[in-house]
């Protein structure tokens, strides 16, 4: 460590040592690149604050984003598949020293799909809001408030330190508060409310966990701890923290019976708000699951497996029949959402390496799909006035063929017709629940595999029941709507369809090409288990 200031550790594709930041060699350029895809969005946001005349161009937000996109593309074009068990690109330097605290950032495979889903799905919504500017107004506010949200969810990703990682999970929290009580509906307040009630309770469980952790292991780091197992910490300790950390990041999956927050959440947010939040954070929760609580406290996943598989299918089975019995489309795509994140926590609870890339993969299959579909709720309710399912009639095949369509097409996929990316994460969480990780009631899992089934069944159920009455048939005579926009119908804009093209590409690209994303997954899953 030289005298003009701490070393900066960087690690390039091959994971080896490549000089500072800013010094030369691809590793540093890289690496920097990493600590550019937070710099911008924060940036973007300062910005703002400072001077308010660049949020009067609709296409500021989009521009910032978009470059932040670029960024994550960058990464994902530099990043050596051969090696994607290693974090690479790496960051770490001294962040709180007297506490012995990093600023350690990585990418490896399975955080890789995640910020490249976060930055894409980011600059959608950005792109979205170029013509679909929020009635309450303040589209300055909402700028700034997207842009440090984007900050919190790729910060969480790419944290490779048990605290740097807490702290971008809390980041996310203040912004989409905001997001729901100031743009969102008739609601939005309670449920704003509600939102962040029950994700402090999850966040103070989360920091008891990690804190249990640290001072019964002695490092924050996640890469050292992954690698050591839970050597160090005894069964009990495990247990506990895998509770804590367990029950903090299950608020935020959103696991039955804490998922109560998340329908009013999406229900009363603006299509921003709804995209971003079924899309990333509900993933973020998950991802702690497979990235911290498995990998770090194993003995402490055996021990609570059991129970994870038995709330996961509840979940599946409660959110398929509350979807039957929903009349509104956004509320329905929301508890959709319980339902198929039951099937990650299904996979995740298996300790498998095939349950354990299901949930991966399903991961970034419901970013894309739900998605897509609360963009298109978003269009629906423009174009009526409602999302409420009697009032929105019959015959949108007929009337909106392109926007029937598009609706159509999301919910084939979210129920999970093979050749879609919907269908992998579902098969698979159900495959690896038939031959559970070694020391698991294989029994018991039979039963949570056939309980998922029968959720897969309702899915359809559901989603076919919707479609059925709402895109078929004849439409109303006259015209429909009492939207803001008017009362004329106009279908799918050239604009509106470049804007969700790219999920519709991905969500077949992944269903046809599921090896994309599981090469990336797998190797970091057999590492984690120890069973490579």
């Amino acid at each position: 460590m030289g005298a003009g200031g701490p070393a900066v550790r960087t690690y390039g594709m091959a994971g080896g040592a490549h000089g500072t930041v800013g010094g030369g060699g691809r590793g540093a350029a890289l690496s920097a690149v990493m600590i550019a895809m937070l710099a911008v969005p924060l940036l973007g946001a300062a910005v703002l604050v400072v001077f308010p005349g660049p949020a009067r161009h609709p296409w500021y937000g989009a521009a910032v984003s978009g470059v932040t996109l670029v960024l994550a593309l960058a990464l994902a074009v530099r990043f050596d598949h051969t090696r994607a068990a290693r974090p690479q690109f790496t960051v770490d330097v001294p962040w709180i020293p007297g506490l012995g605290l990093r600023f350690h950032l990585g990418i490896d495979g399975i955080s890789l799909p995640l910020v490249v889903l976060t930055a894409l799905l980011t600059f959608l919504c950005f792109v979205h809001l170029v013509r679909h500017r929020p009635e309450q107004g303040r589209i300055r506010a909402l700028v700034i408030a997207l842009l440090v949200l984007e900050v919190g969810m790729t910060g969480t990703f790419l944290a490779l330190d048990l605290l740097l990682f807490f702290v971008f999970f809390e980041i996310v929290l203040v912004p989409m508060y905001f997001v729901i009580a100031v743009w969102g509906g008739a609601g939005r307040r309670a449920a704003a409310v509600k939102f962040i009630l029950y994700t402090l309770l999850g966040s103070a469980l989360l920091l008891l966990g990690l804190l249990l952790v640290w001072a019964h292991a002695g490092t924050l780091d996640m890469v050292r701890l992954a690698q050591a197992q839970g050597a160090g910490l005894s069964r009990a300790v495990q247990i506990i923290a895998f509770l804590a950390i367990g029950l903090g990041l299950a608020v935020k999956a959103p696991m039955w019976p804490l998922h109560t927050w998340l329908p009013a959440a999406h229900t009363e947010a603006p299509t921003v708000g709804s995209v971003l939040l079924a899309g990333v954070l509900l993933k973020m929760g998950t991802y702690g699951f497979a990235r911290i609580a498995i990998p770090v406290l194993p003995e402490g996943a055996a021990a609570l497996a059991p129970w994870l598989g038995a709330f996961a299918v509840a979940g599946i089975v409660y959110g398929s029949l509350a979807c039957l019995a929903q009349r509104d489309l956004k509320r329905m795509i929301a508890y959709s959402s319980v339902g198929h994140m039951g099937f990650v926590l299904l996979g995740l609870a298996t300790l498998t390496p095939v349950g354990m890339n299901a949930a991966l993969f399903g991961n970034i299959a419901h970013g894309l799909i739900t998605g897509l579909l609360f963009f298109v709720a978003g269009g629906i309710k423009e174009r009526y006035g409602t999302t409420e399912l009697p009032r929105l009639g019959t015959g949108m095949l007929a009337r909106l063929p392109y926007l029937g369509s598009l609706l159509t097409f999301a919910c084939v996929a979210s129920l999970g017709l093979p050749g879609l990316a919907g269908f992998w994460g579902e098969m698979l969480a159900l495959l690896g629940a038939f031959q559970p990780a070694a020391g698991l009631s294989r029994p018991l899992f039979l039963v949570f595999m056939a309980v998922g089934g029968v959720g897969t069944v309702l899915t359809a159920a559901y989603f076919l029941r919707m479609l059925s009455h709402l895109t078929h048939g004849r439409p109303p005579a006259g015209t429909i709507g009492g939207g803001s926009r008017g009362a004329a119908l106009l279908d799918v804009s050239a604009y509106e369809l470049a804007a969700w093209t790219p999920l519709v590409v991905l969500t077949v690209v992944l269903g046809l090409w599921p090896k994309a994303l599981l090469s990336l997954t797998d190797p970091v899953v057999q590492a984690y288990l120890g069973t490579r």
